[in-house]
């Protein structure tokens, strides 16, 4: 066994590896760029090196850079987690002849399965099911066109050496094949440092469901059963879960012998996944094969109890797996969601800047958090937004989901915008719920983002009965505080009024032991909380059911969030809302001449000058943004006025780049 191995990534992979190696008594050696100086992977690991620059370019995909790391400290082996060169043949090759084992597939593997195109004529002659379309590699934008004509439409834009949602475009006519082919194209040379691209068919209404796979060096392979990844947005999966709802025993079976014979027929070593497209009819198509850690690989932990980076390790090792397929059963639920910095509200645009706070759930055997986060740390700019992985285990799917509804609740982040609403909003919607979903869901769900203060209100009486609950908390204090004071005893009202949503409610709010009883609209609810002053969260129970709510005071105004719902409230006593309706409201000011940057980035494009004319969604710059490009349009139509920038530089966000007339 390994004494020292160096993990060549960040973030939450480089600690969950980390974990794993510490737990076996493994030393381990991080490596870190200028950005990731002070990050939570290079705090964690038992020796760290410098490799380079911000841009993983300069730094995390400097293969050299790597191995010589490893040669001054003595790693004898690395872990390359997911992304950057976990998935580098030439990488793998490099450290082999220096000696170092790579904890992950052979060379011939790699190549095999990690050029797309490639393992989709392998995948074909092992006798797995393909889906139809072109494998060789397309020429430019006009070859894309003229191909997808002999596919027929819609078709699916794929870099070959692509993953993790970048550089895939769906094209569903000539316009939209050509902006996808340089999209795509521009993505995969900026990822992977490759912009082949190939075509698919694409499949309306697909599930996108994979199996896990695992092989060691002495001819023994097993499949882990499968993970349901369907709900995703721009092809980058959101919410994953192990076993899928969606499969019987026959199709799961049928689909891992297939994902086996694959593997078997390249010698495969190490941990893999491979990914199929499952229409309505449980028909599948093998996608591609990931010959790396997936992301969404705890799911499958937490219902194998096999911890897959462990067995990464000890094959890379030379040890045999411990387990065989008899072996393997699916014990409970686990679900997945992926937090990531990005407003949802915005298109879910990433979202950059410091923690102020972070306050995961507590964890425990029904709650796991894996993240590369710490409260007071920065979320750059220059990697994927991903701030952490929360998953929830339960006896079966419905516990699983009532899990995964409060830890989501009690998941407190300050700093940044993050995605924990939308997650909410998406493990209660009927689609999910139900199981009924497809890799579209989100796409048709919420085509313009999702915006929690515009969700309406499953049960208003409990965000009005803590909103009242808060409101007398601090009216009691603030009179307890007067009476020591000026020597006598203030007295606070029971009878207040809420305003929500522009309607106004009569509320009663009396104390109680633990608490506060409310009564609203003809119910009475028991408020019950050890919460305090300054908390961002409201743990408690109402009516002897828990709660977490979150909590935001804004002088008389109150931001609650519970359920991926948000509400803007006011308690006001019956007198102060009497004078409410004189109240002048701030009218915003007119943006809609401006293009201003949503987000920070690097400004890929210009595509208009001085004196342009311009229209309603006419796409006039691109910005660069974690790894992705952002086509920014017209809202209105006008003439350019002013350019502010150039094509390269950088920008922070909301600086207005051009303005129009």
């Amino acid at each position: 066994m390994f004494d020292k191995i160096l993990i060549a990534n960040r973030g939450e992979i480089a600690c969950r590896v980390i974990k794993s190696a510490q737990k076996m008594g493994i030393k381990t050696v991080a490596v870190y760029s200028d950005a990731d100086r002070e990050a939570l992977h290079v705090q964690l690991a038992d020796e760290a090196v410098h490799i380079g620059e911000s841009p993983s370019t300069k730094s995390y995909l400097l293969a050299d850079k790597i191995v010589q790391a490893c040669l001054d400290t003595g790693a004898q082996a690395v872990h390359p987690g997911y992304g950057f060169l976990s998935e580098n043949s030439a990488f793998c090759e490099q450290l082999i002849e220096n000696g170092i084992a790579f904890i992950g597939p052979k060379t011939h593997a790699i190549e095999a399965m990690g050029d797309k195109i490639t393992s989709k004529k392998l995948a074909a002659n092992a006798g797995v099911s393909t889906i139809p379309g072109f494998t060789g590699v397309l020429r430019d934008a006009e070859h894309a066109v003229e191909i997808a004509a002999e596919v027929g439409y819609p078709v699916m834009l794929k870099a070959s050496a692509g993953g993790g949602g970048k550089g895939m475009r769906v094209a569903r006519d000539d316009s939209e094949c050509r902006d996808g082919f340089e999209r795509a194209a521009n993505e995969a040379r900026s990822s992977f440092g490759d912009d082949r691209i190939f075509m698919e068919k694409f499949i309306e209404q697909p599930r996108h469901i994979e199996i896990q796979i695992v092989a060691d060096s002495h001819g023994n392979t097993v499949y882990l059963n499968e993970r349901e990844c369907s709900l995703q947005r721009r092809h980058q999966k959101v919410i994953e879960e192990a076993p899928s709802p969606f499969l019987d025993d026959i199709t799961r079976a049928r689909m891992g012998e297939q994902a086996v014979a694959l593997a078997k027929a390249v010698d495969y070593e190490s941990a893999g996944t491979v990914e199929f497209i499952v229409d309505q009819n449980r028909e599948f198509f093998f996608l591609e094969m990931n010959t790396r850690l997936q992301v969404e690989h705890p799911v499958t932990e937490m219902t194998s109890g096999v911890d897959l980076v462990e067995l990464m390790i000890r094959v890379a090792a030379g040890e045999k797996l411990p387990i065989e397929q008899k072996d393997v059963q699916i014990n409970g639920w686990a679900i997945e969601a992926r937090v990531y910095a990005e407003d949802p509200a915005r298109n879910f645009l990433p979202s950059t800047g410091r923690l102020v706070y972070y306050q995961p759930p507590q964890e425990d055997q029904h709650v796991r958090v894996d993240t590369g986060v710490y409260e007071g740390g920065e979320v750059s700019m220059f990697y994927d937004p991903m701030i952490a992985k929360l998953i929830t285990y339960g006896a079966d799917r419905d516990d699983a989901i009532a899990r995964m509804h409060m830890a989501l609740d009690q998941f407190v982040i300050r700093g940044v915008t993050s995605n924990l609403d939308f997650l909410s909003a998406l493990v209660a919607h009927e689609a999910f719920v139900s199981g009924n979903m497809s890799t579209n869901t989100i796409a048709e769900e919420y085509p313009e983002g999702f915006d929690a203060t515009a969700a309406p209100l499953t049960d208003p009486g409990k965000i009005v009965a803590v909103a009242a609950a808060l409101v007398r908390s601090y009216r009691d204090r603030a009179a307890t505080i007067e009476g020591q004071l000026h020597g006598q005893r203030r007295l606070v009202p029971d009878d207040w009024v809420v305003i929500l949503k522009g309607e106004q409610h009569a509320v009663s709010v009396a104390a109680a032991e633990g608490g506060y009883d409310v009564s609203y609209e003809g119910s009475n609810y028991e408020v019950r909380s050890d919460w305090q002053f300054g908390q961002l969260l409201y743990s408690g129970t109402i009516n002897g059911r828990p709660i977490a709510v979150q909590v935001e005071r804004h002088n008389q105004t109150y931001s609650l969030s519970s359920g991926g719902q948000m509400s803007h409230l006011q308690v006001l006593t019956p007198r102060e809302a009497e004078f409410m309706q004189y109240m002048l409201v701030k009218t915003p000011p007119d943006t809609s001449k401006l293009l201003q940057a949503p987000m920070p980035g690097l400004l890929v494009s210009i595509a208009v000058k001085e004196g342009d004319e311009v229209k309603v969604g006419q796409e006039i710059a691109v910005l660069e943004a974690m790894k992705m490009e952002n086509a920014l349009r017209a809202e209105r139509n006008g003439v350019v006025a002013k350019v502010h920038f150039e094509a390269g530089a950088s920008v922070e966000v909301d600086e207005i780049i051009m303005e129009l007339e």
